[in-house]
């Protein structure tokens, strides 16, 4: 795969303990842990910190900013409101096949931002999965799982309006966007954040995720991967 795509709503989910996180993104990944040559884009909002890993913004080198109008790292507001209106913003990530560059893009209208040129990576020829999702990391600062939510902090089945969703997902094949088709779901503990893939005309793929915490401990994650760091670049807008 060449690229992803998806309009995410943008919430302010709770992080209870300094060093914690809440995210949202898109993942472009290829090769393994294992390996130890697993390279990865990842484009997406946060809450807090994160900055133990990867590179954000244009804080390392790497990452060519061509648009004056948007600013990376930036604050996304405003943001959904439970049982209010929501908010949201359209990524697109895609190589460009003659250059070998990965462009990102902000809007429905592809506003260009930058891109990673393609030399930096020595294991991103392509994607090998492409994943939707959020991820949590509890400290467990007090004993205990945190209270960090993850999207809205609702769980998917309370529905639009109250959850943080993904919608249109897309990847690049044969050089265009498609709809995507066929979806798998990764959950590490579904107590405490849940996400369920489901389809109507106007949204196509799309995914209700999150929940309000209480784990056990570690990194708590959850994904929709349409086939699943050492080394990744990350573009994030700040809530």
């Amino acid at each position: 795969m060449y690229g992803a795509k998806a309009t995410m709503s943008v919430w302010n989910p709770t992080v209870e303990a300094e060093g914690e996180f809440s995210l949202s993104q898109i993942w472009i990944t290829s090769g393994s842990y294992e390996m130890n040559n697993l390279n990865s884009i990842e484009v997406g909002w946060h809450s807090d910190t994160y900055n133990v890993t990867g590179c954000y913004n244009l804080q390392c080198p790497g990452f060519i900013q061509t648009s004056n109008n948007i600013v990376l790292g930036g604050t996304v507001t405003p943001v959904s409101a439970f049982e209010g209106k929501q908010f949201e913003i359209t990524v697109s990530v895609w190589k460009d096949q003659k250059s070998g560059n990965w462009w990102l893009s902000l809007g429905s209208n592809h506003s260009l931002v930058g891109y990673w040129p393609g030399a930096i990576f020595s294991n991103l020829a392509y994607g090998d999965e492409v994943q939707w999702g959020g991820e949590v990391v509890n400290s467990q600062s007090f004993g205990r799982h945190t209270t960090t939510q993850m999207g809205s902090g609702r769980f998917y089945d309370e529905g639009f309006g109250k959850v943080s969703y993904f919608r249109n997902l897309e990847i690049v094949d044969n050089n265009r966007f498609k709809p995507v088709e066929d979806v798998s779901i990764k959950v590490d503990d579904p107590k405490f954040y849940n996400i369920r893939a489901m389809f109507r005309d106007d949204w196509g793929r799309y995914i209700f995720y999150g929940g309000p915490g209480r784990m056990h401990s570690g990194v708590s994650s959850l994904a929709l991967s349409s086939f699943f760091f050492y080394f990744s670049f990350i573009i994030f807008f700040i809530i």
